[in-house]
């Protein structure tokens, strides 16, 4: 299994307000079409429902993420039907009562010999998956 973790990121918010945005990941569609669109762009095509994520990408198709776990300190992630085990982990450290530091992760389950070849791809996602969920939970 390699994990590939984004940047850290730091949230005006407490780490029980982020929880609480996705405890219905529907909600983050409001926020997602209030971005500008050039932003809007460059997220591609992403539908939010209750309790999933689905990501529509040209590379590999559609991903569905389920949220498998919800705690004070982490949202877990499982991809749905995907050939390879795949986890999103967004972690939360509370810095005070009002700033969260957020590190997004990724999990997959990857032959050694093609970790060289698709780690860049895997690191370059979990970054601007880290710069969504900024944008998402402000």
């Amino acid at each position: 299994m390699a994990t590939y973790k984004g940047r850290t990121v730091s949230i005006e918010r407490s780490a029980e307000e982020i929880v609480d945005k996705f405890a219905d990941l529907s909600r983050f569609k409001d926020n997602l079409d209030a971005l500008p669109e050039e932003e809007r762009a460059k997220i591609g095509d992403i539908e939010f429902a209750a309790d999933s994520i689905t990501l529509n990408t040209p590379q590999v198709g559609q991903i569905r993420f389920e949220v498998a776990e919800r705690s004070p300190r982490r949202i877990l992630m499982r991809a749905a039907g995907s050939p390879v085990p795949l986890t999103m982990g967004v972690d939360l450290e509370p810095k005070s009562a009002a700033s969260t530091d957020v590190t997004t992760s990724v999990e997959v389950d990857i032959p050694m010999m093609l970790r060289p070849m698709v780690g860049p791809h895997l690191q370059k996602a979990v970054d601007q998956f880290s710069d969504l969920v900024a944008k998402l939970a402000r």
